[in-house]
């Protein structure tokens, strides 16, 4: 009686195997990156913050002298800490040096060292923006605190966001004392959202408080 014949498998090529495994590869690759663009859904109540411009007024950490940004709009509208909503214009965070920079936790006190105040610009209205900084005062807890009341050196900031980060100005001005209030910087935005005529001459927006 013959043996019998036991069919064999076909060989495989390696090259399909090679092309098979590039394939799987490239599914993975797509998943991932499928993944990767698509943005994770929001909490319920969450609000994304959009900005054209930001305005960013420091001083140096610790001061406790408190420093207060306004800005007025092509409208002649103006935002500042009791109206810190004017057309497109929000101050975002009002640092008033030694007084708002803390926190007790469990008897301890907590101090944030750093000291700046935040404008955002949700929008793009043409025309002239000023933008002013005033030495409002020194609400030091600790009196013997030797810069309360002292002159304050202090930096502004006009970063345009979209549809890039771009530095529209930079510069510093020392404020000699209480009650100071000096124009830090004052900027034209065009239709198309770009920034030009920037310049330094004096604009008073303070009123008296």
């Amino acid at each position: 009686m013959r043996p019998r014949r036991v069919a064999r498998e076909p060989e495989v090529d390696p090259f399909y195997d090679m092309l098979f495994n590039m394939l799987i590869a490239f599914v993975f690759c797509f998943i991932v990156a499928l993944l990767a663009m698509n943005p994770t859904k929001s909490k319920a109540g969450d609000v994304p913050a959009k900005a054209e411009y930001i305005i960013t007024l420091s001083w140096p950490d610790l001061d406790p002298n408190d420093i207060d940004t306004w800005v007025r709009n092509p409208a002649g509208e103006v935002v500042w800490f009791r109206n810190r909503e004017a057309g497109l214009m929000y101050l975002d965070r009002d640092d008033r040096g030694e007084s708002n920079s803390s926190i007790v936790v469990n008897g301890r006190r907590v101090v944030s060292p750093f000291r700046q105040e935040v404008v955002t610009i949700r929008g793009i209205v043409p025309g002239e923006y000023v933008v002013n900084a005033h030495y409002y005062e020194s609400k030091d807890v600790d009196t013997s605190n030797p810069k309360s009341g002292q002159p304050v050196d202090v930096t502004l900031s006009v970063v345009k966001v979209n549809p890039r980060a771009e530095v529209v100005f930079n510069g510093q001005h020392r404020l000699a004392k209480r009650g100071d209030e000096a124009t830090l910087v004052r900027f034209s935005v065009s239709a198309d959202g770009s920034v030009g005529a920037i310049n330094t001459l004096p604009a008073k927006l303070v009123e008296r408080l």
